[in-house]
């Protein structure tokens, strides 16, 4: 191992004061999301993303099985985000005691997500996410390509999908690194 590397792994260790990256209650934040249901594909799912009276952001809607449907997803590209001095994301959220996705991009035009499942609770609570557990997919097939290395970011989304129709609410507080 090279000094460099070794003094990088050390560095990110020590580095535990997380950094926000995307924090709701900042005027404007929740434009920057847009919503991508089934429907770009024939289904009726249909999702919204809003800001709270709580200036959180909530992500809430119907998944509809039918017409081979099933998922609703909301999503922000910006600025390419270097985070090679950092290990985890930090997710502070609200669900509603169902799994939910969150998604990563290297490149915004990349075809691919980084992706891992998450369990609500029904209350707040910080959802820590190692980024070497996100694992690359395209179209919910896992691909042979190696985890998300953490090096940066271009797009984050969460996704609403159990292959079931159900509705589902989402409510999100700040995203942050550490």
């Amino acid at each position: 191992m090279t000094l460099t590397l070794f003094l990088s792994i050390v560095q990110m260790f020590l580095n535990t004061t997380p950094k926000v990256l995307i924090e709701f209650s900042r005027k404007g934040e929740v434009e920057k999301w847009q919503v991508v249901d089934d429907r770009v594909m024939g289904g009726l799912s249909r999702g919204l993303f809003h800001l709270s009276t709580d200036s959180t952001a909530l992500f809430e809607g119907n998944v509809s099985t039918e017409n081979n449907g099933g998922f609703s997803s909301v999503r922000t590209t910006f600025q390419t985000e270097v985070l090679r001095e950092y290990a985890f994301f930090i997710l502070r959220i609200k669900g509603d005691g169902k799994k939910y996705q969150f998604r990563v991009k290297v490149n915004a035009s990349d075809s691919f997500s980084y992706i891992t499942e998450f369990q609500t609770t029904g209350g707040w609570e910080d959802i820590e996410i190692p980024f070497d557990a996100l694992y690359p997919s395209y179209r919910g097939q896992r691909l042979n390509r190696n985890n998300f290395s953490g090096d940066q970011i271009e797009e984050m989304a969460f996704l609403a999908g159990n292959k079931k129709t159900e509705r589902f609410r989402l409510e999100v507080d700040r995203i942050a690194v550490r």
